[in-house]
Formats: structure tokens, C-alpha cells, sequence
């Protein structure tokens, strides 16, 4: 059987020589013997012992109640090492909920700077009309959809805003590409499938809302201007490929076109 001398166990399991000197003193953790010349000398059990007071001492347990949990005669160490389990776990779960809190407020505190305005938020539109927007978009989806997309927008800082609009001129461009395919083309639905995940970073895409927006594209002058800008009728052939791709649930189908 292997025995480790106090600078072993030492070292070993990362406590200091004069804590194992003074658990002996306590008589919280005898040696398993002693040499001639008083050196002590550890074992298995001692080892399993003392990553007991350790397990315990992480729960926080007083030196001294750890001891009367030693010298209960119902004491088991299987049972404990199952109660430490449980308790580590419990903590882990707290600990984790700290560190995402903490992790959210430096994002916050860091990008403080960063957070976009409410005339950079609307940035190339009239501000005339600006609240006449954001009063449409109340009536057609709610005041609570409303502020959580400007909330999440404005969450993004001005370089990831302008990425995502970047992101969603580059899906715009490559959808007036591929209008001479048929709607049903794989590409064309693959080129759906991003353009609806644009939209899903400014809010919740459902598919009955997104039938509705290929609607609005092709029946709101203003959408269709904007969307036709990139080709003429690309706003009509949006329309017909998002019918495809929420008739398909969602989903590019590599098997159609």
C-alpha cells in the first residue's frame, strides 16, 4: 500500500503542512503511523478522509462539526460523498447564475458607449415620419414587439447594427440574382431561409408572420419600392418564395426544384 509523508499529501492534495499538522492535533486526521523519528505516514483511508474535510470544508462546515461527523457511528462515506454531490451541484447552479449575471452587466457597462441612439436607431429614414412608423408597427404587432426590437437592436452596439443591415443588403442582392429561377429552386429557397433569419435578429418571425410580411412587401408601396430598388419585381418574387418556403414548413427542401 502506497503511504505519502506530510509534504506528500501535501502536495498531493494542495493543502499546506501545518493544516495537516494541526488536523492531527485535532484529532480531525491521524496519520495511519508514525516512524521512529515521529515522521507521519498516510494510507488510502487517510487519503479519502482528508478529501472528506475538504469536501466539507468547501460547504463551509466548521473544523469542529466535521469532527462530531466523523465520530458518528452512522457515518458512511458513500452517503456523504452523495450529500456533497448534491450540494456542489446546488452551488454550481448558483455559481452559474453569478457568472451570467456578471457576465451580462460588464457586456452592459462595456458597451455603454456603444448603445445607439434613437435618431442612429432610424438612421436614413424621414424623422418626420419616424414615430408614425413606430405607431404602425404598434397597430400591426403590438407596442411589446415593438420595444423589444428596438431593445435588441439597440443590444447589438452600432458595429453589430451595421453589420446586420450589411448582412441583410447582401441576402437582398443575392435574392435580385436568382429571380430568373423559379421560387421552388433550392438557392432561392436557401436565400429565403437567410433573409428570414435576418429578420429573426431584429424579432420573432413566425410563420404567419412572415406569410404576412410577403404580403406587406408586395401591397405596401413602401416596401415595395425598397425592396424593388435592388431589381424591379424582386418585391412580387419575394413574395412567391416566401410562400414556398413556409409551405414547406420552414425549411429549405434540397429534393424540390
Amino acid at each position: 500500500m502506497t503511504k505519502y509523508s506530510v509534504k506528500q499529501l501535501s502536495q498531493l492534495a494542495g493543502v499546506s503542512i501545518r493544516t495537516l499538522h494541526h488536523y492531527d492535533r485535532i484529532g480531525l486526521l491521524k496519520p495511519a503511523e508514525r516512524s521512529e523519528s515521529r515522521y507521519r505516514y498516510y494510507g488510502r483511508e487517510e487519503l479519502l478522509k482528508l478529501q472528506q474535510i475538504l469536501f466539507y470544508k468547501e460547504l463551509d462546515f466548521p473544523l469542529k462539526e466535521i469532527r462530531e461527523i466523523f465520530e458518528n457511528p452512522d457515518f458512511d462515506l458513500l452517503t456523504a460523498l452523495q450529500f456533497h454531490q448534491d450540494q456542489l451541484k446546488k452551488r454550481a447552479g448558483r455559481i452559474e447564475r453569478l457568472l451570467t449575471t456578471i457576465q451580462k452587466t460588464i457586456h452592459q457597462l462595456k458597451n455603454q458607449h456603444d448603445m445607439m441612439t434613437d435618431r442612429e436607431l432610424y438612421e436614413g429614414f424621414d424623422q418626420d415620419k419616424v414615430e408614425d412608423m413606430r405607431n404602425e408597427v404598434v397597430q400591426r404587432w403590438g407596442e411589446k414587439s415593438l420595444l423589444e426590437t428596438e431593445h435588441k437592436l439597440r443590444s447589438l452596439g452600432k458595429d453589430g447594427f451595421k453589420a446586420l443591415k450589411a448582412q441583410g443588403e447582401a441576402v437582398n442582392r443575392r435574392l435580385a440574382d436568382l429571380m430568373d429561377q423559379a421560387p421552388h429552386d433550392v438557392r432561392v429557397q436557401q436565400a429565403v431561409a437567410d433573409h428570414h433569419e435576418v429578420l429573426n435578429q431584429y424579432y420573432q418571425v413566425s410563420e404567419e408572420r412572415y406569410r404576412c410580411l410577403g404580403q406587406m412587401y408586395t401591397e405596401d408601396e413602401r416596401f415595395r419600392a425598397y425592396y424593388d430598388q435592388y431589381r424591379e419585381g424582386l418585391a412580387d418574387f419575394l413574395l412567391k418564395a416566401i410562400t414556398v418556403y413556409c409551405d414547406n414548413g420552414m425549411s429549405v427542401n434540397p429534393e424540390v426544384g
